[in-house]
């Protein structure tokens, strides 16, 4: 049994790669594209949720899947901040070179720090009240509407990412093969563009429905082997729902484009914990009162270890003047290691 929780964790993660990649963010671009939303506002908003998807829709259904499943949910988010910040930012640096532009860096790490400070805050009693869940969502909203009015208190460039992944990700046999069989199920974005919103709602369905089975999997798992499944949340779910992400930053840092990485990385973390924890954990709590627990003996050393790795990267930008290389870049990869190795050890205590 074993062996089939794993077949399907592996079946798993590479779908929602290959759902994530060709027809969600695609079909969303899209929905960008015809709201006419500008390249920030729809990174925050729509890019944001392609790109967490697998996250958001993990947390949900451990949420509300009966016997107190919340750390898996919580795990996931956490372990996946985690792996954004010192792995794909890590990765990024170790490839290539990259000179950040500092504007939409500041903005996106102060609301990080605040965003990390509220899950701390949160997970310091072990509980969860609608209060706290609300201020998460509520502070999301806040950091729309400082990304829509960023670029006119602090003018600078950018560039839409999607388009210089494009071209990288075609080459891919197995992409393309894989892209094909989905395409049964799914309508192609690009082929039949007139039924984006089509393609919309059956990748939802699509990402929904393997993250559901992410979450038995782990549960799974964690009962065969009798490890707490948010040791599983933290380190293999995690790293699987993130390795989208980090295709894609390490193709766009080859092409030299290193500062999309890592802001991909910081905003894509800013809307796991707001809203990838602060929406499931708002719908329960709406719909059935009281309380949503959660552990804290694993939790709260990750999110601690979270905070600390976040100012030591602010620290590390500004007295490089908003350069990270390859050698910050192993580091940071090396701290990860140590601490998927600290999170194992804790399996045997």
């Amino acid at each position: 049994m074993l062996l089939v929780y794993l077949f399907v964790l592996l079946i798993s993660f590479y779908l929602l790669a290959v759902i994530c990649e060709d027809f969600f963010v695609k079909s969303l671009d899209m929905i960008s594209n015809k709201l006419k939303l500008s390249s920030d506002v729809a990174g925050a908003t729509l890019m944001a949720i392609g790109s967490s998807a697998p996250e958001l829709f993990t947390s949900l259904f451990a949420v509300l899947r009966p016997g107190n499943h919340a750390d898996i949910g919580s795990g996931t988010i956490v372990g996946s901040a985690i792996f954004n910040i010192l792995v794909i930012i890590g990765a990024s640096a170790a490839f290539k070179r990259a000179k950040l532009t500092w504007q939409p860096v500041i903005r996106d790490t102060l609301f990080y720090v605040l965003t990390i400070v509220l899950l701390l805050a949160s997970f310091w009693d072990g509980k969860i009240v609608l209060s706290e869940a609300i201020i998460f969502v509520v502070t999301y909203c806040i950091y729309i509407f400082v990304v829509t009015q960023w670029k006119k208190w602090l003018p600078y460039k950018d560039v839409d990412p999607l388009d210089l992944v494009e071209s990288e990700m075609s080459k891919n046999k197995l992409a393309r093969v894989s892209k094909e069989l989905v395409g049964y199920l799914i309508p192609d974005p690009i082929t039949k563009p007139h039924l984006y919103l089509v393609t919309f709602f059956f990748s939802i369905i699509g990402l929904a429905a393997l993250s559901f089975l992410l979450v038995e999997a782990a549960v799974g798992i964690g009962d065969i082997l009798h490890i707490n499944p948010t040791i599983i949340a933290l380190t293999v779910l995690a790293a699987g729902t993130s390795i989208p992400d980090l295709l894609s930053s390490i193709i766009v840092a080859k092409q030299g484009r290193g500062d999309m990485a890592v802001s991909n990385a910081v905003g894509s973390n800013i809307f796991d914990i707001l809203i990838g924890l602060g929406l499931p954990w708002m719908i329960i709590l709406i719909a059935k009162g009281g309380t949503v627990t959660v552990g804290t003996d694993n939790l709260l050393s990750s999110v601690f270890l979270l905070l600390a790795t976040v100012v030591a990267i602010i620290f590390i930008l500004i007295v490089r003047k908003w350069t990270i290389g390859k050698r910050a870049g192993l580091l940071l990869i090396g701290i990860y290691i140590l601490y998927v190795i600290y999170v194992s050890l804790s399996v045997l205590r």
